[in-house]
């Protein structure tokens, strides 16, 4: 792990303010951002690790939990909330055995709601590791769930 830091951090010319983009490039890599990671990267900026959690909590976009393979935002916006977001987040929730805010024990699935996504017009929308996923039905949600592997799924 300690190379890969290093490597992202020499990215940026060690410059600590690039910390922003230092923590994506790592979380993109490592899929959260572990401890360890973090403390590689107080190391290699010269910031100190209170500064680096203070940015790595402010900014909702990062994780410090371990997150799944698979990330499922739902919209409950205003626009997919009434075209059926309430009955897709359930129906999820009950596909996958976990609440949204959850990632699942296996590491494959994290489903977690947000309050938009900004696709009014393809609403209900699913974002599944940045690809968007319009004018979603338990259907559809099933079909795509199926696809991304889980099974017993109809």
């Amino acid at each position: 792990m300690e190379n890969t830091i290093k490597s992202i951090v020499e990215k940026y010319d060690s410059d600590k303010g690039f910390l922003v983009p230092v923590l994506q490039d790592v979380q993109k890599e490592l899929n959260y951002l572990p401890r360890e990671a973090l403390d590689y990267v107080s190391q290699f900026l010269k910031v100190s690790i209170a500064q680096i959690y203070e940015v790595a909590t402010f900014y909702t976009a990062f994780s410090l939990e371990p997150r799944g393979k698979y990330q499922l935002a739902l919209c409950q916006g205003t626009a997919c909330h009434v075209r059926g977001v309430p009955q897709i987040t359930d129906h999820i929730e009950r596909t996958l055995d976990m609440n949204a805010g959850e990632t699942t024990e296996d590491l494959k699935y994290t489903f977690e709601t947000v309050n938009c996504v900004g696709a009014c017009a393809l609403g209900p929308v699913l974002v599944v590791n940045g690809d968007y996923h319009g004018n979603m039905t338990i259907a559809k949600t099933d079909r795509l769930l199926k696809k991304l592997g889980k099974e017993g799924t109809e």
